[in-house]
């Protein structure tokens, strides 16, 4: 049986949700209104909704000037409960920096700056990534009375490739906790989430004749392709690879010669396992190797090719070629 004849109830309310929030539009900044903040007595605030018509009732019955005092005075500060629950949230204006790439199975972190323009503090409010069920998922904070405060909420994507940030939620229950007050926000913010790192990978492959270049045998190593050599007396500072150097203990220096002859190149057909995800990542592994190493290196695809280079910009477009290969 489907999931819809199991329980017809929660797929219409899927199916009514799913139509609601494709109608939001799609902003990195919203400022809150009427027309998107929603308020709805919690349970304490039906629990005393009821004590009032118990203690109206009993009013009535028994004619109890106190007793009239006491609902009414009851009922006056929940109505101004509802009027600062509701204010605490309109008018504040959230913003969502651009999320930073991350690795498939971490989080991604988002980064929500508050904005607040009113002469008072706004307090109680929770941000979260709405539909996700962890009881930790909010973020409390206090917005200064105009002022900015910054909460950091995390989702983690499910799989590698170019994701959207999943529409969030915020709300308050300040001051009595008889309200709740809440708003719905798409950003439309994109997550780059690269493959996993494999996490014991081989060493780099050997490095390639250089296209154009005599040729000659491959280096005899370990089948690492480092271009590096052990340090001489009198080597350029330059050439020393301090990176290496402080991950092993040992100084290095950059093989001239050889990096003249060879280049290194990352190969999806030479990547090993059969398995597509696998490949991607073991590459994923060895370009994080090739860039702490601090050599050139070179990455190949089907139906692309990155010429060999280095650097933080070479390797984030390396990652982001294997993230949508």
């Amino acid at each position: 049986m489907t999931a819809s004849a199991l329980n017809p109830v929660g797929f219409a309310r899927s199916k009514f949700r799913a139509w609601w929030q494709a109608r939001l539009p799609l902003s990195d900044t919203t400022t809150l209104t009427q027309r998107n903040v929603y308020i709805l007595p919690t349970r304490p605030g039906f629990m005393l909704v009821a004590t009032l018509l118990v203690l109206l009732i009993g009013s009535i019955n028994y004619q109890l000037n106190l007793g009239y005092l006491l609902t009414f005075l009851l009922a006056g500060s929940a109505a101004v409960g509802m009027h600062v629950c509701h204010g605490t949230l309109r008018g504040l204006t959230m913003n969502l920096a651009q999320p930073e790439a991350q690795f498939a199975g971490a989080a991604a972190m988002l980064t929500v700056v508050l904005t607040n323009t009113r002469r008072s503090t706004r307090h109680g409010i929770g941000l979260a990534v709405l539909d996700e069920s962890r009881e930790d998922r909010w973020a409390w904070s206090d917005v200064p009375a105009q002022g900015t405060c910054t909460v950091h909420v995390a989702f983690r994507p499910d799989r590698r490739g170019l994701h959207r940030v999943p529409p969030l939620t915020a709300e308050t229950r300040f001051p009595l906790g008889t309200f709740r007050v809440w708003t719905v926000w798409r950003p439309a913010a994109q997550v780059m989430v690269y493959p996993a790192p494999e996490a014991f990978p081989p060493p780099l492959p050997p490095g390639e004749p250089r296209a154009g270049g005599a040729a000659a045998t491959r280096p005899q190593t370990s089948g690492e392709f480092e271009g590096v050599r052990a340090y001489r007396r009198g080597d350029p500072l330059k050439l020393v690879v301090w990176k290496k150097a402080a991950k092993t203990g040992e100084l290095v220096s950059r093989d001239t010669m050889q990096a003249q002859r060879y280049e290194l190149w990352l190969d999806y057909a030479q990547a090993g396992p059969p398995e597509k995800e696998h490949r991607l990542s073991r590459l994923a592994a060895w370009v994080l190797q090739a860039d702490k190493l601090g050599t050139d290196y070179g990455l190949r695809l089907p139906g692309q090719d990155i010429a060999p280079a280095s650097g933080e910009a070479h390797k984030r477009r390396c990652l982001e070629a294997l993230a949508l290969c």
